[in-house]
């Protein structure tokens, strides 16, 4: 690999669960979100709602909430004499472009100043999480919760986890056939690395099957592939709450627009 500067940041970022109690100033924030502005951008269908002043998911001392935003569209097109009549299907996937772009970006900048972070799933797959830090945090109809992020000082030191490996990932000219061999050995390559640093036995991740069998694995050799294969084999297998809670953002995904 060839390395730079930035590319040295973007190798070196990983996920940290463990904060210095000093929060960042408000300069530093404008900082970091000010990167995140310069992401590239479908309509700038996001904003960013934070909070400081007590601590946060790992103990983070700033907490971030990166929302697509079609609210401050409509505003500025009712300005023009506009109204939007896109489909919310292909308004929502362009604003979650924006708003994840605006979070990498923020995320490397942060980095970049000797910070840390660790991204939250919940934000834009709970319904109930949702329809909580809408209320809580005032958002207009029309804007959805969708990255959470947590930042601040590393108070730990912790390993960067592997990926899959490059010929898993980078296809020339049209995608192969994925032999079994072959996902066998980036799947390997995953569960290494895990296992070796001890990661989820650190996080007392569950091991548990939802149906109650017994489980063959434990801490010494419960690995990333079978992690990941446990969640989306036994997790939210109907999509009614989130259709739900979208609908009461404002945003309808029907055939016909109300």
């Amino acid at each position: 690999m060839h390395h730079n500067p930035v590319i040295d940041c973007l190798m070196n970022r990983k996920s940290l669960r463990k904060y210095k109690d000093a929060t960042p100033d408000h300069e530093i924030i404008e900082t970091v979100v000010r990167a995140g502005q310069q992401a590239p951008f479908a309509s700038q269908l996001s904003s960013v709602v934070y909070q400081t002043g007590k601590k946060f998911a790992f103990g983070a001392p700033l907490w971030f909430l990166i929302c697509v935003d079609a609210h401050k569209l409509e505003r500025f097109m009712q300005l023009r004499g506009w109204e939007i009549v896109t489909n919310d299907l292909t308004l929502l996937l362009f604003g979650i472009q924006d708003a994840s772009y605006m979070a990498q970006n923020m995320v490397i900048a942060a980095e970049s100043l000797g910070m840390g972070s660790c991204f939250l799933g919940e934000g834009s797959i709970n319904a109930k999480r949702i329809t909580h830090l809408a209320k809580q945090l005032h958002l207009p109809n029309r804007v959805l919760p969708m990255v959470e992020l947590v930042m601040g000082y590393p108070d730990e030191s912790c390993p960067i986890r592997p990926r899959y490996p490059m010929e898993f990932t980078l296809f020339r000219d049209r995608y192969p056939e994925l032999k079994d061999e072959e996902v066998h050995r980036a799947m390997k390559v995953m569960d290494n690395g895990y296992i070796d640093q001890g990661y989820y036995k650190k996080q007392k991740a569950k091991i548990r099957l939802e149906n109650g069998s017994q489980d063959p694995f434990t801490y010494d050799d419960y690995g990333w592939a079978e992690h990941i294969a446990r969640k989306w084999g036994q997790w939210m297998e109907s999509p009614n709450d989130l259709i739900e809670a979208l609908q009461a953002r404002g945003f309808s995904l029907s055939k016909k627009q109300p």
